[in-house]
């Protein structure tokens, strides 16, 4: 059985093939001192959102992590509701991400939803042009199938796919598989979801905890899958790197699936 891979590629970049979400993540000065932190722990991807928090988790990690960043991505997203992906909205909200991220170019901005009330085309625009002025390092998409990742393509390169994945929930599988032929990043959320009869044993016979057996069963089930757990705790931001050296058997990922 061939060995998980610790890496993955964003093409220009290779990071660690875990990240940290950080969806409940507030402007404070212990967490900020908290992401700070994290970005020794062999974390590859920090992962936010123009509207986590109301904003204060990209400033959070503006305050920790400004300008550039050596060996890590700091991804956000905007354009979640409708309405969102207009030109003139998205655009602000893109500016906004730039200045509390207190960075000249992001490294990774996923477009959060397919606006329903916005042509894609000027959702897609918008991500293009300011891929082009070197404001977004790398663009992503969000909750979307095949289809419209491939439409997406044909205005703009794409790096990642962030869907929802998880044992619970495998109602993506051509997606990861797309994304995989393709060199695109699977970013599953909601890594975490999803229990199974023999998740307790297959962790004790590893001397590992339930939560590293979901995220070891994600990483053995394709080599472009990056999972984001979400946590403030730095022990458990540990504690998930170190699912990257967890080796499933065939017959237990076979269970588990």
């Amino acid at each position: 059985m061939p060995s998980v891979a610790h890496m993955i590629n964003f093409g220009d970049i290779e990071v660690p093939r875990m990240g940290l979400g950080t969806n409940r993540l507030i402007e404070t000065a212990a967490n900020v001192e908290f992401i700070r932190s994290v970005s020794g722990t062999g974390v590859g991807l920090v992962d936010t959102a123009h509207l986590y928090t109301g904003g204060s988790s990209e400033a959070t990690i503006g305050a920790a992590l400004p300008g550039t960043h050596q060996g890590l991505i700091v991804a956000t997203k905007g354009g979640f509701r409708p309405g969102e992906g207009k030109r003139d909205v998205l655009s602000a909200q893109i500016e906004e991400s730039l200045r509390k991220l207190q960075t000249d170019s992001i490294d990774l901005y996923y477009l959060h939803r397919i606006d329903p009330e916005t042509p894609f085309e000027e959702t897609a625009s918008v991500l293009a042009a300011f891929h082009e002025a070197g404001k977004i390092r790398r663009v992503g998409i969000s909750h979307v199938s095949i289809a419209q990742i491939e439409k997406a393509r044909r205005i703009v390169p794409i790096s990642a796919v962030q869907n929802q994945y998880n044992l619970a929930d495998h109602g993506c599988d051509d997606v990861v598989d797309y994304c995989l032929a393709q060199g695109i990043v699977f970013v599953p959320y909601y890594p975490l979801h999803g229990e199974h009869p023999r998740l307790f044993d297959i962790a004790r016979s590893h001397g590992a905890t339930p939560t590293q057996i979901k995220l070891a069963w994600l990483l053995r089930r394709s080599p472009n899958i990056l999972p984001i757990p979400g946590t403030l705790d730095l022990d458990h931001v540990r504690e998930n790197v170190a699912a990257l050296e967890l080796e499933l058997t065939d017959e237990e990922f076979a269970a588990l699936a």
